[in-house]
């Protein structure tokens, strides 16, 4: 198979220069260790990073090429969570290892009928929207809880 672009390296954003394209990516897909993708401008990238890592909204792949292809975090169906006590449902989302979003009056979670059935017993409102989806790292790795790395191999063919 005949890809125009292999990702060699992952940058962050104030690392990676111009970019010569983008790729949306919603959460899921944005945790990959080897595969090809298709920017937004139609470049064809293989990404054959060493390890499985989590790519963040702002990363940029860097090709052996020398073209840069930024990644952005793709809207996505979504639950906005508010309510009389956020630090409780935020509680409570943890508690069932639930990716989340935190805002400085909402909270923000993939649109998951069990746990929204969940919250609503427990005094949420909820609203389901449409957007991107950077949620929260856990102690030790951003996005997802474990390292995010920033190295990879990447090949043209």
């Amino acid at each position: 198979m005949m890809h125009d672009e292999l990702a060699q390296t992952v940058l962050r954003a104030a690392e990676a220069g111009q970019v010569a394209d983008r790729i949306s990516l919603d959460y899921e897909a944005r945790f990959l260790r080897r595969k090809v993708l298709t920017a937004d401008g139609g470049t064809r990238v293989l990404v054959d990073l060493e390890s499985t890592t989590s790519l963040e909204d702002g990363d940029v792949l860097a090709c052996d090429s020398g073209a840069r292809i930024a990644v952005r975090a793709a809207p996505e169906p979504l639950l906005r969570v508010t309510g009389p006590n956020l630090a409780r449902l935020a509680w409570h989302i943890g508690n069932r290892h639930t990716p989340c979003q935190v805002g400085d009056d909402h909270l923000l979670i993939r649109n998951d009928p069990v746990i929204a059935h969940m919250l609503g017993h427990v005094g949420a409102a909820l609203e389901e929207i449409t957007a991107p989806f950077t949620p929260e790292g856990g102690a030790y790795g951003h996005g997802r809880t474990h390292s995010h790395e920033h190295v990879a191999t990447a090949h043209e063919h």
